[in-house]
């Protein structure tokens, strides 16, 4: 999938190419004939891989929420190894998941298409690994933000995962600048909504929240501030 260095597997060549295509044309819009041509193969070929589109589409929903709780966990554990302040944590999850709404597009709109396709234990857990994933950021918001209840940090988090996760719809070419610009202003607009949800719990209309740094600031797009943490996987 995204922001590996090796070359995909066939089974993820196959992941990729299914997730294109029912993200453009619907899960019932795509026949597995399509889905193995799209990675030069017979589509009963796909049979040794895979048991169906059923199958396909629950390892994509199920593998990224999975991808993004681990990976949010991964960024706490090196940002706590190399003691970093919560601002620069906080800069590391929002590039992460920057990394992720810019390259992962598809897999954005396959869950707010498809999610209700999935069977329930496979919908469970995807709510499951969102709720994990959420929570580890309402902890990092709120230690960049401590004026910030708990009720409120959790209702910016999910704010700010909507802000982030509007890419598909800005589908022409026009319609993000370059994809360094694309993540250094999402990046901007996240730190933004954090602090100006922090100022209004602390009933103070300064640009700054309090403790979260400059909004406006140039924030690096691998990852935040200097130090602040690897790329995420996906």
């Amino acid at each position: 999938m995204t922001t590996r260095t090796d070359a995909p597997t066939r089974r993820e060549q196959i992941l990729g190419q299914a997730a294109r295509l029912f993200a453009e044309r619907g899960f019932h819009g795509v026949g597995v004939d399509e889905i193995g041509a799209a990675v030069g193969i017979s589509g009963p070929g796909l049979y040794r891989h895979f048991a169906g589109k059923d199958a396909m589409l629950a390892e994509l929903l199920v593998g990224i929420s999975e991808r993004l709780y681990s990976g949010g966990r991964r960024c706490l554990a090196e940002s706590g190894e190399a003691g970093l302040a919560p601002g620069a944590t906080l800069d590391a999850l929002i590039g992460r998941h920057i990394d992720f709404a810019l390259d992962d597009r598809a897999l954005i709109t396959l869950h707010d298409r498809e999610l209700d396709r999935l069977r329930d234990s496979d919908r469970k857990l995807v709510r499951q690994l969102q709720r994990q994933y959420v929570e580890l950021w309402v902890g990092v918001v709120r230690q960049v933000h401590p004026e910030l209840p708990e009720k409120e940090a959790r209702a910016s988090v999910h704010a700010v995962f909507g802000l982030l996760n509007s890419t598909p719809h800005l589908s022409r070419p026009s319609s993000l600048p370059d994809r360094d610009a694309a993540a250094a202003l999402l990046h901007r607009l996240a730190r933004g909504a954090f602090a100006a949800a922090a100022a209004g719990a602390a009933g103070d209309g300064g640009p700054d929240g309090g403790s979260g740094g400059p909004v406006g600031g140039a924030y690096r797009v691998d990852g935040g501030t200097a130090g602040a943490g690897p790329r995420t996987e996906g």
